[in-house]
């Protein structure tokens, strides 16, 4: 019958006589239903790009654009390589994705700072101090501009995006120093431009030279008494660039 086999055994070794091997039974068995493999996991592209983009922005800091490898960062993020290719279209894309990642985590926090409700001096304090942390949380920040900038910029200059995310800081930013102007807090012939390219060079140059300016002033400069002091100073620095000349 289909469905089922026929089983020749013998009635020795089932009842324990063996006297008679040779006489035997016929039973019958149904086959055993056929094993459906389990579907395969849907895969969540959301989690699949993050992932990507996790294991891309540390190859890119670790190693620069030249030295990074597709299927070592597929590796890292646990994917496979050509989920690059299907999501990003080449390494260059996924670089440039990197860069801007980066660019928007910082944008958007220092969004919430929300400077417009405080009095510009200690909005610009604030503003200084997030900068400062935030390199010196986020090292492969450091890594991934000093890269970009070995390329001359030739990734970033492609980004609309990039562009696009700074003129709402700048726009927050220059209404922050007018705001200090009107209260005569801020010197009237700085822009926005100007004073963030200043507020961050005097930390980022801090953090990326780090280790040869401790060796050159023979200094634990990323001591925690070190980091303190200069992000002291910072703050005081941009603040004192600020004030009107002849105020007290």
């Amino acid at each position: 019958m289909e469905g089922e086999v026929s089983l020749i055994v013998s009635t020795g070794w089932l009842t324990g006589n063996q006297s008679d091997p040779h006489s035997t039974v016929t039973k019958t068995a149904r086959s055993p239903s056929p094993v459906r493999a389990a579907p395969a996991p849907r895969r969540d592209p959301a989690a699949s790009r993050e992932a990507l983009m996790t294991a891309a922005v540390a190859q890119f800091a670790r190693k620069g654009f030249e030295g990074a490898r597709v299927d070592e960062i597929a590796a890292g993020a646990g994917l496979n390589k050509q989920l690059v290719y299907h999501y990003f279209g080449s390494k260059q894309g996924l670089y440039l994705a990197a860069l801007e990642s980066v660019y928007v985590q910082i944008r958007e926090k220092e969004r919430r700072l929300s400077l417009g409700e405080l009095d510009p001096v200690e909005a610009m304090a604030q503003l200084v101090g997030f900068s400062f942390d935030y390199l010196l949380e986020h090292p492969e920040f450091i890594a991934l501009l000093a890269d970009e900038n070995r390329n001359k910029g030739e990734h970033i200059l492609g980004s609309e995006k990039l562009r696009r995310m700074h003129t709402p800081f700048l726009d927050m930013l220059d209404a922050t120093l007018a705001k200090g102007v009107e209260q005569g807090v801020f010197r009237a012939d700085f822009d926005a431009v100007n004073v963030y390219i200043s507020m961050a060079g005097i930390s980022y140059f801090f953090f990326s030279n780090n280790h040869t300016l401790s060796a050159i002033f023979g200094r634990k400069l990323g001591s925690r008494a070190a980091l303190a002091a200069r992000r002291r100073h910072v703050i005081a620095f941009t603040l004192n660039a600020l004030r009107p000349e002849g105020a007290g």
